[in-house]
């Protein structure tokens, strides 16, 4: 089934590809595909908010201080430079867009701009909408993308694998498009274009507990491994300390600004513990936060720890934090009267695919942006908000680099349609089933806040064998959705794996028994692994 050949293809539709999309329109014929609807993302569900320098306390160099120190050696300061000197400017796009940031009243009178501090941050630099800032931003992006002229949305689409010129006898250093499959009709879509910016968000949902949507599956690091990129540091995989912790509730965050504002880690018993393994307390690294509560956890043989902010007045707490409120009341939790049960889980993934600073990947005419990607701003340990931050001066970037580069980019060869000739519906889904859930919960047992090499090792092996039983699976049976997504994470999870056990160190996210200390290098090394043997 083939369609015209798009300027652009943006695969992916969070802040990140909405971003690019949106620099693009008017200007160039633009396809943004998404495998549900275009919100359901992992913007949508972001409570925290955008880090910029707006205070005059504040200033640049301090939030690339901030940055770099949380990043643990591994940061890129070029980048990170880039990244924080843009940032005004991009949250000005936004509230010229209509995002209408909280406010307060300043003593004389007028109104500014709320902004609280999260960990890792020396100064209130957070802007926010409430606790639900990733809302707000991604149905505003999202109203104004299906208002913007020159921009075609593909949802319910699964990109199944990105193709190369090496379809058509070429080199395959060249992105043509990609295949993907509708899931409405159940036949696979060509979508031919002369760029394609991969912005499909990270792989949390390797792991057995995640703060993200379903959809959080690594399926662009995944098929850009495929199609020939490097991928690197996929071991710093970022676990939030706080999510609600209760039988029935699934994947929901407690935002990291409620320790911001005041909310204490406490014991079963009420007593804090924070302030045993950092002198910051509830505003150490998430990293170090995630790892005491699980130390405490094993310690105690304890189910979860509890984060308290009913010290904090009531209509303070309701005020600041709605949705939490409302949420946790759900499940028979009051937080302005009592603590709230918590857990770490996955949340973040801090590698990815290997981007310059204009987005571009190892392959001519594809980008990546946002948490697909491997910038060198986060380094070895993600400063909160400085994510969709990323997806914002990145998103711009790659935009303003794909029309100058349009004029030049040729129009892709005729491509094959997708051969469905040699395979039949599969009669034993349960198969997948079974794979989906084992693979995540080694991934958690051996991959997680704290790693051995016995672990990785015995993580390795399992992999091994499952990549091979799903290769196969691929091989003989028609796609779907669920066939696809179970690909994506058996990729990524090898890639972390991997990484994991290259790195003979603690440093950022990363975090061994065997290896307590990092190295002691004059220059702490990326972990870049390169396909096909490269």
């Amino acid at each position: 089934m083939s369609d015209r050949v798009h300027d652009v293809l943006v695969i992916g539709s969070g802040a990140a590809g909405l971003t690019v999309a949106l620099n693009l329109a008017g200007r160039a014929s633009v396809a943004v595909l998404c495998k549900d609807v275009l919100r359901e993302t992992s913007t949508y569900h972001a409570q925290g908010g955008v880090a910029a320098v707006l205070d005059h306390k504040d200033s640049t160099d301090l939030h690339m201080a901030d940055t770099i120190a949380a990043g643990d050696g591994l940061c890129d300061p070029e980048i990170v430079r880039m990244v924080v000197e843009n940032a005004r400017g991009a949250v000005q796009r936004l509230i010229d867009y209509g995002v209408d940031f909280s406010r307060r009243d300043r003593p004389d009178g007028a109104l500014e701009y709320h902004l609280t501090r999260e960990g890792g941050h020396s100064e209130r630099r957070v802007l926010h909408v409430s606790d639900a800032t990733g809302a707000a931003i991604e149905t505003t992006l999202e109203d104004q993308l299906r208002a913007a002229p020159g921009i075609e949305v593909f949802e319910h689409h699964a990109v199944i694998d990105l193709i190369t010129d090496r379809r058509v006898g070429g080199d395959g250093r060249r992105c043509l498009g990609a295949y993907a499959l509708d899931a409405a009709t159940g036949r696979v879509r060509l979508l031919r274009a002369r760029c394609v910016v991969l912005a499909t968000g990270g792989a949390s949902k390797v792991y057995l507990y995640t703060s993200n949507p379903d959809g959080t599956t690594g399926d662009g690091i995944a098929m850009a491994w495929r199609a020939g990129c490097r991928i690197a540091n996929m071991e710093f995989a970022q676990f939030h300390p706080t999510c609600l912790f209760h039988p029935s509730a699934k994947s929901f965050l407690i935002s990291e600004a409620v320790r911001g504002e005041g909310g204490r880690l406490v014991r079963p018993d009420g007593s804090r513990f924070m302030d045993d393994f950092d002198p910051r307390g509830e505003l150490a690294p998430r990293d170090t936060v995630a790892r005491a509560i699980d130390f405490e956890m094993k310690r105690l043989g304890i189910d979860c720890v509890y984060l308290d902010i009913s010290h904090r007045p009531k209509d303070f707490v309701i005020g600041h934090f709605p949705t939490i409120y409302r949420r946790c009341l759900e499940f028979g939790i009051d937080i302005t009267r009592q603590p709230i049960p918590v857990v770490p889980a996955a949340h973040y993934t801090c590698g990815g695919v290997v981007v310059d600073a204009r987005g571009r990947t190892d392959l001519d005419n594809l980008y990546a942006v946002g948490e697909v990607s491997w910038t060198g701003l986060h380094g070895a340990n993600r400063m909160a908000s400085n994510s969709l931050l990323e997806c914002l001066v990145f998103g711009e970037a790659a935009a303003r680099h794909i029309l100058d580069a349009l004029p030049g980019a040729p129009d892709p060869p005729a491509l094959p349609e997708w051969d469905e000739s040699r395979v039949t519906d599969s009669d034993e889904e349960v198969v997948i089933a079974h794979n989906w859930e084992e693979l995540r919960r080694f991934m958690w047992d051996y991959v997680g806040i704290v790693r051995t090499d016995k672990r990785l090792a015995r993580a390795k092996r399992r992999i091994d064998m499952l990549n091979a039983e799903i290769a196969e699976y691929y091989g003989n049976f028609t796609v779907t959705p669920d066939l696809l997504e179970l690909r994506g994470l058996a990729t990524v999870a090898d890639l972390t794996i991997r990484c994991a056990m290259a790195r003979k160190e603690s440093r950022g996210l990363h975090y061994s028994l065997d290896h307590p200390r990092p190295e002691t290098l004059e220059s702490p090394r990326n972990t870049v692994l390169a396909p096909f043997g490269g």
